[in-house]
């Protein structure tokens, strides 16, 4: 019925229909934004992040930090909220992180954060991203 990146998620929708072209190349193509100009690598704001595509909650502005890479950096997702998957792609070997509701591209995780409680870096491209400010 819709798109969807291959065995993945659970949800199926015409994603073309409901994502823009940008949010598409992210979320369904494993695209990447530029570095330094997605809506919130460097929001401050306090609240919860969710996948663009199905609104599954992901992580908390308390996970996040600055990691000076240029996209929204959390240390720790919601429990069962993503998966992960071997990415070979441009020649390099890195773990794709996916929404586990939807199956749609969020970014990559990375185990370079020393100075963070999990010593994750959880690099999301804020196109994959909606915000909620708290109340």
């Amino acid at each position: 019925m819709g798109n969807s990146l291959p065995g993945t998620g659970k949800i199926e929708k015409n994603w073309r229909e409901i994502l823009t072209p940008e949010e598409y190349a992210v979320l369904r193509e494993g695209g990447t934004e530029r570095a330094f100009t997605g809506e919130y690598w460097d929001t401050k704001t306090e609240g919860v992040y969710s996948c663009r595509a199905c609104g599954t909650e992901l992580f908390r502005s308390a996970e996040k930090f600055e990691s000076h890479c240029g996209w929204p950096s959390f240390f720790q997702t919601h429990e069962g909220a993503t998966t992960e998957h071997v990415d070979t792609s441009h020649g390099m070997t890195r773990t794709e992180v996916r929404c586990a509701t939807c199956g749609s591209h969020l970014g990559h995780v990375f185990a370079d954060a020393p100075g963070q409680p999990t010593g994750m870096r959880y690099c999301m491209n804020s196109a994959a991203l909606t915000f909620a400010p708290a109340q």
